[in-house]
């Protein structure tokens, strides 16, 4: 079996883990706010951003220099001593390196590309490897000195879900002892903008499965997992992976392909759907996603199994996703917080979706094993499960 044997994050609810649980305690998420200057039409959005201070790239680094290399430095900063420990254990050829990501630096290469039309050159200082989509995996294994397996995914908002998935893949394989798993977005305009004119970004908060719900919040996290055999609190229970082949932005309106992948998920964890505590939907808000997914969880959940989406917590963070909210059920699991809260305060409840069991107060975490949900453009779905090893 494989393990969550450390975990490091930072998102819009806070810094690291401690703040995290608190802001999810309380339902407050400081980063989350109404924003200026980002979209070319000129009105205020709201976006989920890390507020607080962020370690500096070394200098031997510099090539790598982004705003989403620095997330990344502090969720590493939160587990240093246990990958560390891992790199001595198993050598610096058996630790993996797997980042999830679907922005890399592209705020620097928007800097830099304002820069150049101003001043016809590019800024001192910038490198194209800086806004690469490889750039994550490569920027940790240099940082770590390492020389394992080390790629970065790109597959939208489930790239970081596929790179946990990778993770335990290599070591199943025998490949790697140990994984670096997890992904990192920052804000940056050109998704912004993207998915303003897709008409999928909200003109407010978000509002998971409400009935006036009308797209996404944006949010920049990180998140990073250290996998091994070592056993731990949290074990990577089933993974579940499929593709809809439907509709490059839209998902199958029946959620076929979600629904495949967490039954795959179930069956390689040896559990069925009453064997579920918690899921921690997709749902992104927008109408076309939340409809699918509750239709998909009431075809295998029922209304039995509670569940929520904290993206009006962290915002949508895009290709960290995956491993932000995986990490937040890893959370919930090791420090017994109450199951977040579906928040209907700006618009009801949608009375037209599939019967789902929506978590609407204070409620505990009945079964220790929670399912997260990762569902991407292109029909690109991923499910992780985790829970208390048996």
């Amino acid at each position: 079996m494989i393990y969550f044997s450390a975990v490091g994050m930072v998102n819009a609810l806070g810094n690291n883990n401690a703040q995290i649980a608190a802001s999810l305690k309380s339902g407050f998420a400081p980063g989350m706010s109404l924003q200026e200057g980002w979209l070319t039409e000129e009105r205020p959005v709201w976006l989920g951003a890390v507020t607080g201070e962020l370690p500096a790239i070394p200098g031997s680094l510099s090539a790598h220099r982004s705003r989403n290399n620095q997330l990344l430095l502090a969720a590493l900063a939160q587990i240093d001593p246990q990958v560390q420990a891992a790199v001595s254990r198993y050598g610096r050829d058996r630790v993996a390196v797997i980042m999830g990501t679907s922005t890399s630096g592209i705020a620097e290469g928007e800097n830099a590309v304002r820069h150049l039309h101003r001043h016809g050159k590019f800024p001192q200082g910038y490198d194209y490897q800086q806004q690469e989509l490889g750039d994550p995996s490569q920027f940790m294994a240099e940082l770590l000195d390492l020389s394992g397996p080390a790629y970065t995914l790109s597959t939208a908002c489930s790239s970081s879900a596929r790179a946990i998935i990778s993770g335990k893949r290599l070591i199943d394989a025998g490949l790697a002892d140990a994984a670096l798993v997890g992904g990192a977005d920052s804000l940056c305009r050109m998704p912004v903008n993207g998915f303003n004119s897709l008409e999928s970004l909200s003109r407010g908060r978000c509002t998971p499965f409400g009935q006036d719900r009308d797209g996404i919040n944006i949010g920049e996290a990180s998140a990073l997992i250290l996998l091994t055999r070592e056993p731990a609190d949290v074990a990577l229970l089933g993974t579940g992976e499929s593709s809809d082949a439907w509709h490059m932005s839209a998902p199958h309106p029946e959620g076929l392909g979600a629904e495949r992948a967490i039954h795959m998920a179930l069956a390689q964890a040896g559990l069925s759907a009453a064997d579920i505590g918690y899921i921690n939907a997709h749902g992104t808000a927008t109408p076309l996603n939340d409809q699918a997914e509750a239709a998909v969880i009431h075809r295998l959940f029922g209304n039995q199994t509670p569940c929520s989406s904290t993206k009006h917590l962290t915002g949508h963070t895009l290709g960290a996703a995956g491993a932000t909210e995986a990490a937040l059920g890893w959370l919930i699991l090791t420090q017994n917080l109450k199951l977040p809260s579906q928040d209907f305060s700006l618009t009801p409840r949608d009375s037209c979706l599939p019967d789902i069991r929506l978590v609407q107060k204070d409620e505990a975490l009945a079964k220790p094993v929670i399912l997260s949900n990762s569902f991407a453009f292109g029909g690109n779905n991923a499910c992780i499960l985790i829970g208390r090893p048996s």
